[in-house]
């Protein structure tokens, strides 16, 4: 393998730096000149640029300047004057060409806010592709509809607010401005998420610089005050007297999850007010950190790894509330699935014994959860694009894939709610006049499952039957929607339900005399390698495995140990993976401070997180099932392990 070398100055390789034997012919070899042969980056890069530097610095007076004209670089006598910075900026630029390259690179190939807008807009915006909003966006027009988008939030020094940094789209953002502010969860349907805020002071920001202007048109990048109140992630900004329908800006979309959580609580109870305010703090500055209270009153905080809640924390108590916090110890988000079909069809009436629905549940095909969180599908599509997509790629019935009601627990969720009923037996009219209710129990229930109250996962539930009542003063949402719920746990119940943990993937890197040691550190965490081989041009191997979740707390500091210090590991979130047991089984005896068996494992997770938030021990089917299924259920023998 022979490379030809990149020309080179030939003076100065000989003046400052001569090539050793071997390399006389200016090319690569396999096999080093000599045993003390250095690195080639060394010998023809750094150690030229050294004494190139080390004569200006030193030897101005003696041997600069023959190595100057042997380089063919001409100083001025004002010029070779200069002090020794100003000389050496020179000199040195004159070596090696002015240090434009990375601005002519942004110049040539970023493209301007006019030329990328129509990809810019299709992509973040969630409104119709047509009309005056959509074509002022599309001409970055400063005289049109104001449409800011803000994606990031920074905190002042002494951190008691944020502003927000955004990108005008249309229109032209002025100082003092009133403005309409429009959060994730707005909706045509929705518009609670909405406030009329007063614009503060605007400014460019550059880096550690900002400047200050009363006005900004569209096309720029822009730092606002005062309207950061209502804002967590990210937002829409438009005019307040706007006509028109108005739809939002998508949300941020991460390629990983937040999937480790803690507990947090103040040391000193009385400061309760002060660690909730660092925590509304915290979430606005961190986009992929969330936060929420459980049933049990402890206040949760879900992060991507054990690093990135180390970087909160730190921010939450020096920073943002400036108090105490204990912190529980960290355990993983959950979900719940089934891999089977539902045993029976399962149904629950109303409060009011007017209306019945039936439903089944049963696994999702593979690969399909996943698409509908990239979003290569969307509920939104009309029903002949959607058909088209399920009969395609996953071999779906035309007239099921025709009848998707739902994603759930929100639009891009993991789990799909499908009308299989038909039109002989159940009055599609009537079904249509609750589908709203039945929809909300879906998402519901599969925002916080049966087993832990975790969100359900890669379940399709499918409507078989319904009765309605007649009057719609007994079809109401406060009648529908709670039985929707129920009956879609009742079917999840029935159909084998697991438990689902994350998994890492994970990249080590380690000496070879050092890859045993990290198998046996993987080996003990659960973790399996799905490969290694040597990094080329190094004494390096590549481990790439992957790790539960769970038992990913400390890997670091684990693997460190073995190695002596020599490996290096990268996490990140990858895919969700059923944990192995039955959750359900009651012969299982869960034991204080015992390892459990991998078979228990599911059993130990559910008891576990339900003991943390303050359910009762087992999962009881009377909260779930109405009298008339609980019959039907002991008259087919199918109440197995559940407890009445």
């Amino acid at each position: 393998m022979e490379v030809s070398l990149v020309e080179y100055p030939e003076s100065l390789s000989v003046k400052l730096n001569p090539v050793p034997t071997g390399l006389s012919m200016r090319r690569f070899t396999k096999k080093s000149p000599h045993n003390s042969a250095q690195r080639s980056f060394v010998e023809f890069i750094l150690e030229p640029l050294y004494k190139l530097f080390a004569q200006v610095v030193g030897d101005v007076d003696t041997t600069l300047m023959d190595t100057l004209a042997e380089l063919n670089i001409k100083l001025t006598k004002e010029e070779s004057k200069s002090n020794i910075r100003p000389l050496l900026r020179l000199i040195m630029n004159r070596f090696c060409g002015d240090f434009c390259g990375f601005v002519d690179m942004c110049v040539e190939h970023v493209k301007s806010p006019l030329d990328n807008s129509k990809n810019k807009v299709d992509h973040i915006y969630t409104g119709v592709k047509d009309g005056a909003l959509y074509d002022d966006m599309l001409k970055c027009n400063q005289n049109g509809h104001l449409m800011v988008h803000s994606s990031k939030m920074y905190p002042t020094e002494d951190c008691t607010f944020f502003q927000v940094l955004a990108r005008v789209l249309s229109g032209t953002l002025h100082a003092g401005q009133e403005v309409r502010v429009l959060g994730e969860n707005y909706s045509l349907q929705d518009e609670e998420d909405s406030r009329v805020l007063q614009v503060g002071r605007l400014w460019i920001y550059e880096a550690r610089y900002k400047v200050e202007l009363n006005r900004v048109p569209a096309g720029n990048w822009v730092l606002i005050e005062g309207i950061d109140q209502c804002i967590v992630k990210t937002s829409t900004i438009t005019d307040v007297d706007h006509s028109e329908d108005m739809y939002i800006f998508k949300p941020l979309k991460f390629n990983t999850q937040s999937i480790i959580k803690i507990a947090v609580e103040p040391v000193n109870p009385s400061e309760l007010p002060k660690m909730l305010d660092g925590l509304r703090k915290v979430n606005k500055s961190y986009p992929l950190l969330s936060t929420r209270v459980e049933e049990s009153g402890e206040h949760v905080i879900l992060g991507t790894g054990e690093l990135y809640l180390d970087c909160v924390m730190h921010d939450l108590r020096k920073m943002y509330s400036e108090i105490d916090i204990k912190v529980a110890d960290p355990v993983v988000a959950f979900c719940e699935t089934v891999v089977e079909t539902s045993s029976l069809k399962c149904f629950a009436e109303t409060p009011n014994k007017k209306n019945k629905v039936t439903m089944i549940a049963e696994p999702l095909e593979k690969g399909l959860a996943e698409d509908i969180e990239n979003d290569v599908v969307s509920i939104g599509w009309n029903k002949k694009r959607l058909g088209e997509f399920f009969q395609v790629n996953y071999d779906w019935d035309l007239l099921a894939a025709r009848s998707i009601w739902a994603f759930g627990p929100d639009i891009t969720g993991p789990n799909i709610l499908v009308d299989d009923t038909l039109p002989s037996e159940v009055d599609k009219s009537l079904l249509g006049t609750v589908k709203d209710s039945i929809v909300q129990g879906f998402q519901w229930g599969t925002r916080e499952g049966p087993l832990c109250e975790e969100p359900i996962r890669n379940v399709k539930f499918k409507i078989l039957d319904a009765v309605i009542a007649n009057e719609p003063l007994h079809r109401g949402g406060g009648q529908v929607i709670p039985t929707a719920r129920r009956v879609a746990y009742s079917a999840f119940l029935m159909a084998t339900p697991r438990l689902m943990e994350p998994y890492l993937f994970v990249e080590v890197q380690a000496p070879a005399d050092c890859v045993s040691a990290v198998y046996t550190v993987l080996a003990r965490r659960r973790g399996h390698v799905t490969q290694d081989a040597p990094v080329p041009g190094s004494p390096l191997y590549t481990i790439k495995a992957f790790i539960p979740a769970i038992d990913s707390f400390g890997f670091e500091t684990d693997l460190r140990t073995h190695t002596q210090g020599q490996a290096f590991c990268l996490s990140v979130f990858h895919h969700w993976q059923i944990v192995p047991g039955d959750p359900l089984d009651k012969s299982i005896v869960i034991r204080p401070l015992e390892p459990q068996p991998a078979t228990h494992l599911a059993r130990e997770f559910m008891i576990k997180t339900r003991r943390r938030k303050g359910l009762s021990e087992d999962v009881s089917i009377n909260k779930f099932f109405d009298d008339p299924m609980l019959l039907e259920l002991a008259r087919q023998d199918v109440l197995l392990n559940y407890p009445l």
